[in-house]
C-alpha cells in the first residue's frame, strides 16, 4: 500500500450525462436554489441502469460531476457572490484542481436509464460522475456556521454565472 498519496491519480469514468436547457455558463444559474423549476434528464450510461434500482423513494438525489469545460485552476478566486479574493476550497467555484461538481437536483421521475430531474444549475452534456440519494437527516445542517457567505449579504437565487466561470486555458501551479 502507498502511504504517500502526494501525487497519486485517480481514474473515474462518467457513469452518464446531462442534458440541461444551459448550452452557455453565462447566465445561468450558480447553485440549484437558483435554478428552481429547471428541468433536465440525466442519461444513466446502460451498464450503470441496475445501479437505479430503488432510487424512485427519493424526492432529491445529489449529483457528483467534472466541470467539463473548466481549464486550469486558481488557489485564490473572487467567487460569484462576493468582492473578496477567497481560497479556492472556501468556495464552490469551478476552476479547481480537481474540476469535481456537487448539485442537489429533484428527481422527478425515472424511466428505464433516464432520470428526469429538475432544480438543475449545470451545463448540457456535463459528465455525471456518481450519484447519492439526498437524505435530509445526513444531509442537512441548517444552523451551521458558513464562512464568509453568512456575511455576504447576496441571494444565490437571483445570482447567475458571468465570465469568470468560463473555462480559461491559463493553467495552475
Amino acid at each position: 500500500m502507498n502511504d504517500d498519496l502526494g501525487g497519486e491519480e485517480l481514474l473515474v469514468r462518467p457513469i452518464g450525462y446531462l442534458r440541461t436547457p444551459f448550452a452557455d455558463p453565462t447566465g445561468m444559474p450558480i447553485q440549484p436554489a437558483g435554478a428552481k423549476g429547471v428541468r433536465g434528464t440525466l442519461e444513466v450510461l446502460p451498464e450503470f441502469c441496475g445501479g437505479l434500482a430503488d432510487l424512485e423513494g427519493f424526492s432529491r438525489i445529489i449529483l457528483l460531476y467534472r466541470f467539463h469545460r473548466s481549464r486550469g485552476y486558481s488557489l485564490r478566486v473572487v467567487p460569484f457572490l462576493d468582492d473578496c479574493e477567497r481560497g479556492v476550497f472556501a468556495t464552490r467555484a469551478p476552476r479547481r484542481p480537481n474540476p469535481i461538481g456537487l448539485s442537489v437536483v429533484r428527481l422527478v421521475a425515472i424511466e428505464g436509464c433516464r432520470l428526469e430531474v429538475e432544480d438543475v444549475d449545470v451545463l448540457d452534456g456535463t459528465p455525471v460522475l456518481d450519484i447519492k440519494p439526498y437524505v435530509s437527516s445526513f444531509d442537512a445542517y441548517p444552523d451551521e456556521r458558513c464562512g464568509w457567505f453568512d456575511d455576504c449579504g447576496r441571494d444565490v437565487r437571483d445570482a447567475r454565472a458571468d465570465r469568470r466561470f468560463a473555462g480559461r486555458r491559463e493553467e495552475g501551479p
